[in-house]
């Protein structure tokens, strides 16, 4: 898997890399913290001999008694501890330091003063247990000498650095757990990301797209915040990045295959939500700027938006016509933009299908084919309706709209055969909603200066304009 198709889910490795963090920060809170301090002690040789070093196994020797029971034990009783032999045995530890004679004790607790003063202790009782020891050796040897004399060959043992109360805790190692919380959550979020990625069938690129529709990607909309307040192309600057890619799908549409006719395109999508009828709607208004004469069809009998997103009224319209209760002439109403018709749904009957595939329905299409040059028919998506099959079948092709990180990989291709399933040509497709960043990356950037901050940049003042309006 790519650095890339892994930095798509940055969020979420972000997420669990701070509660890696949060997790240790609350683990280190309630650990019980433990005080290491430690005291030296020289084992020096007899006077006698002090040119000579003392033996290192004699010196590990007294390392294993200075960290043993018997000191323990000493401790224990000199300092009234209510801890057990055996457990104050456990917190101490001795050992050599390298290439010396002197023995270093260590003692842990989780009191720092306590600690120091085990540590200080231990080595006092290890002074005063080894002089007792070589007092009782030396005495034994007097007793078998026939002049009761005795010998300097006694080691000697003496406190070189004392104890000193630590000030900060040894266990736990605070930058240790934060890097260990830290790690772990990181890798939970890249093997998260990984499972997202994994698992996810929905369409992210217009190459992918490509692939699965089998069609070109006539264009690709960025996610834009203040469409859902400002959704037609009429309410932007000419320089606004979603005006001009409404103008990029018409530039490629018109020079679709010029040596075939496309007077009637059916718009639709996989599954509703996509934004097929907004870029119905901008893609009409579109045409009709460069001074083509343009009719745009509610064809969606069920959840008609054309109306709504042109303001104009619907009662009147594509099912009155059907009907024969209204003619052609006074149902078609006009636009904002000049050149752009638009026939609004009419009333919403119960049975759309059975109207639509009515020799009406392929009437009044042959009837607008002849007095506009782009009929634009705004259908239902594929997938939950056979409306919109319907439609494509009388029309010169269909566009597609997929909508980015939505529709799933399946359901392009079960739309795709659909339309292949009544003899619809698919002209091409249309991804929306994509993160602006995703584009650039893919070829679909706006340039001049236009990034995918621009879109937060004029959110704001999006909104504000549309709350003005109404």
């Amino acid at each position: 898997m790519s650095p890339h198709q892994l930095g798509r889910r940055w969020p979420s490795i972000v997420v669990l890399t701070l509660l890696g963090i949060a997790v240790a920060v609350g683990l280190l809170s309630t650990a019980t913290q433990r005080y290491s301090a430690h005291a030296d002690v020289l084992i020096a040789p007899p006077p006698a001999e002090s040119t000579h070093a003392v033996d290192s196994r004699t010196v590990a020797s007294y390392g294993h008694v200075l960290g043993g029971r018997t000191i323990a034990g000493r401790v224990v009783k000199s300092l009234g501890l209510s801890d057990s032999v055996a457990a104050t045995d456990r917190r101490l530890h001795a050992r050599v330091l390298k290439n010396t004679s002197v023995l270093r004790v260590t003692a842990e607790d989780s009191n720092s003063q306590t600690a120091a003063r085990i540590a200080q202790e231990s080595a006092e009782q290890f002074v005063s247990w080894l002089e007792d020891n070589q007092a009782a050796n030396a005495a034994n040897e007097g007793a078998g000498d026939e002049n009761g004399a005795t010998t300097s060959t006694a080691l000697t043992a003496s406190v070189v650095e004392d104890a000193a109360t630590p000030s900060s805790a040894f266990y736990p190692s605070r930058p240790m757990w934060l890097a260990i919380g830290a790690g772990l959550g990181l890798l939970a979020g890249l093997l998260f990301a990984t499972w997202r990625e994994l698992a996810d069938r929905s369409v992210r690129t217009p190459t992918e797209l490509e692939e699965l529709a089998g069609a070109p990607v006539l264009g690709a909309m960025a996610y834009d915040r203040a469409a859902a307040s400002t959704p037609l192309i009429t309410s932007l600057g000419t320089h606004h990045p979603r005006f001009e890619a409404v103008r990029i799908l018409r530039t490629n549409l018109q020079f679709l295959d010029v040596d075939r006719d496309h007077k009637v395109i059916t718009i639709t999508s996989s599954l509703a939500g996509e934004g097929k009828s907004t870029t119905a709607c901008n893609l009409a208004i579109a045409l009709a700027q460069t001074g083509t004469r343009v009719v745009l069809v509610e064809g969606d009998l069920r959840r008609p938006r054309v109306s709504e997103y042109l303001g104009i009224e619907k009662s009147v319209g594509l099912t009155t016509v059907l009907v024969g209760r209204v003619a052609l002439d006074a149902a078609l109403q006009q636009a904002g933009t000049p050149g752009l018709d638009v026939l609004t749904s009419g009333a919403l009957p119960p049975n759309p299908s059975e109207i639509l595939q009515t020799k009406a329905m392929t009437a009044l299409v042959a009837e607008l084919r002849h007095r506009y040059e782009v009929v634009l028919i705004d259908a239902p998506p594929l997938l939950p309706v056979t409306d919109a099959s319907l439609l494509a079948s009388i029309s010169d092709g269909a566009i597609l709209v997929v909508r980015h990180g939505s529709t799933g990989r399946e359901q392009v291709r079960t739309a795709t055969e659909r339309l292949q399933a009544v003899g619809a040509r698919l002209l091409g497709t249309v991804l929306s909603m994509s993160p602006a960043r995703e584009l650039s990356r893919y070829g679909y950037g706006y340039g001049y200066g236009y990034g995918p901050e621009y879109f937060s940049k004029t959110a704001t003042g999006g909104q504000r304009r549309g709350a003005r309006r109404s």
